[in-house]
């Protein structure tokens, strides 16, 4: 984790400027709310990072708290919100039934324990309080996933979660009939090594659970044929599987999951 934290740090002073992906999706989970219809006097924004989503928040809820928590302290420092707190989402430095709403951004995707996050956000969270979030699913970077898998069997790309999993473990968490939703979106670069440094560039080059040994320069080159045969019209392709979800506490009720594809 400290890994992660360090990455994301070293990025943030640039981080907006390649983050078009983020900004996309922080619009589109904001959009949710016209569907979900929600009062919110506090609303917790878990990974706020730089502001991506906070920012969207404040145009809709503008009589609303919304505090900002990242466990990165140099992204913090590029957020505007006037309430922000550097701590980790798996220990929410909050009171029980604080807040009416809870968002988050892409940072589930590096939690690696969700069962300890949802159960904080549930113990945060006040009754009939609404978590909404977007993540990242197991197609994400499969192009670069599949070209690093042929040259050796390190992990060289984050695995992530399935969305029926995400459903499932926030059932067993309390959480009330959650609907997930999935869409693709699909990136195009010139060469591999753009793709590699936006990456690095918003700090997600990290990996959790990287293999200490080095990578070769010429398992790297290999890598990147491999990654050039998904070249169609001179553009290289990099996927995301892009999942929002969302929930209520409640007290009483039946649990179900929604899954709607997009």
């Amino acid at each position: 984790m400290s890994q992660v934290r360090f990455a994301f740090n070293k990025a943030s002073n640039n981080y907006n400027d390649y983050a078009f992906l983020q900004k996309e999706i922080a619009v589109r989970l904001d959009q949710k709310l016209n569907i979900i219809s929600s009062k919110a006097d506090i609303i917790l924004d878990l990974g706020a990072g730089t502001g991506l989503l906070s920012q969207q928040l404040t145009k809709r809820f503008s009589n609303s708290k919304i505090i900002c928590l990242d466990f990165a302290q140099q992204s913090l420092k590029y957020n505007p919100s006037s309430s922000k707190i550097c701590a980790n989402a798996n220990y929410l430095p909050l009171p029980d039934n604080s807040v009416d709403m809870i968002t988050s951004n892409l940072m589930m995707q590096w939690c690696q324990n969700l069962n300890i996050l949802f159960s904080e956000c549930f113990r945060v969270l006040k009754n009939n309080g609404l978590i909404l979030f977007s993540t990242f699913g197991p197609d994400t970077l499969k192009e670069l996933k599949k070209s690093w898998s042929i040259v050796d069997d390190k992990t060289h790309v984050n695995t992530f979660i399935d969305m029926h999993n995400i459903g499932d473990q926030m059932l067993q968490n309390g959480f009330q009939n959650p609907v997930m939703e999935m869409e693709t979106l699909t990136l195009t670069y010139q060469t591999v090594i753009d793709l590699l440094r936006d990456l690095k560039a918003i700090g997600a080059q990290t990996v959790a659970k990287r293999s200490k040994s080095l990578t070769g320069k010429d398992k790297f080159q290999l890598m990147i044929r491999m990654y050039e045969s998904y070249k169609n019209n001179g553009k290289l392709p990099a996927t995301y599987e892009v999942i929002y979800g969302h929930a209520w506490k409640k007290t009483t009720g039946v649990n179900n999951i929604t899954l709607e594809s997009q």
